[in-house]
């Protein structure tokens, strides 16, 4: 019988999601944002900040605290995880208001590149041991018009039936349920896996200090993360979540939205199948 690992902690899930990202941000391109923009968008910021001071009288004393509370989050390497919680889900459902076919959501602090390339049909990597009910989602990759997409990939990372993530828990073996799967020549996939547990996001830093202070909880509802590529193709990063399942209605991320609810069926056998098909869209 397994035994349930103890949470990784704030600081330590922090220090991987900053490496991580400044591994990924050194390869992205330099975003050359005009000084008006940048003027307008931080005066913006800044009076949403005046504003909420003015209206519930924040005190000297509420204000050192923040201070104090910034600070120890940029000290525990949070940033990545308060900006994926709390920030992320607005700038997604901004960008995508201008993107068709499959819904996006989050990328969250969780993913990390250059994973191991995968057939169509294929088993996701995964310890000889690994505890969960076994999942199997199937379906096409298609242009909006209905091409099927040949050779795109699905870059598919997830939680283990106790909802750790490879690379962020010391017990968790790396590259564990992690893979970016190639369609075949008509678009299609085969992927076998197990259903990830929801989980709390690492809450015994700044970041879970907020969540208490505000009487919020810290958990995500059970999801698989996929990033799905194309050449040609605007990419889409998503999240596909499970009917019924804890959390669904409260995320802590604010990312679920109903149109990326699968309800994976038993087929008789304690697999459970699921479908689901991404639409990309051509590239601008």
């Amino acid at each position: 019988m397994s035994t349930i690992q103890e949470s990784p902690t704030a600081a330590g899930s922090g220090a991987s999601a900053s490496e991580n990202f400044k591994a990924v941000a050194a390869g992205l391109t330099v975003v050359d944002t005009p000084p008006e923009r940048v003027a307008a968008i931080v005066t913006a910021v800044l009076k949403g900040v005046h504003g909420a001071i003015e209206e519930y009288d924040v005190t000297y004393p509420e204000f050192q605290a923040a201070k104090a509370w910034l600070m120890a989050v940029g000290d525990g390497g949070e940033w990545p995880l308060f900006m994926d919680v709390f920030v992320e889900h607005a700038v997604e459902a901004q960008v995508a208001s201008t993107q068709h076919g499959t819904k996006g959501s989050i990328l969250g602090p969780y993913y990390l590149p250059d994973q191991v390339k995968l057939g169509s049909t294929c088993q996701l990597p995964r310890r000889d041991d690994e505890r969960g009910t076994p999942l199997v989602l199937e379906g096409q990759v298609r242009d909006i018009d209905g091409t099927p997409l040949g050779g795109a990939e699905i870059d598919l990372w997830q939680a283990d039936a106790d909802g750790y993530y490879s690379g962020f828990a010391p017990h968790v073996p790396d590259g564990n349920l992690r893979g970016v799967v190639v369609t075949d020549h008509e678009g299609r996939f085969e992927i076998n896996t197990i259903q990830p547990a929801p989980y709390q996001i690492p809450h015994d830093g700044p970041t879970g200090q907020l969540i208490e202070a505000a009487g919020w909880h810290p958990w995500r509802p059970a999801h698989l993360h996929i990033q799905v590529r194309a050449e040609g193709h605007r990419p889409v990063t998503t999240q596909l979540y499970f009917a019924g399942g804890e959390w669904l209605d409260s995320d802590v991320a604010e990312a679920t939205k109903p149109e990326l609810v699968i309800d994976p069926q038993d087929d008789g056998t304690g697999v459970h199948r699921s479908s689901y098909d991404f639409e990309l869209e051509p590239q601008s």
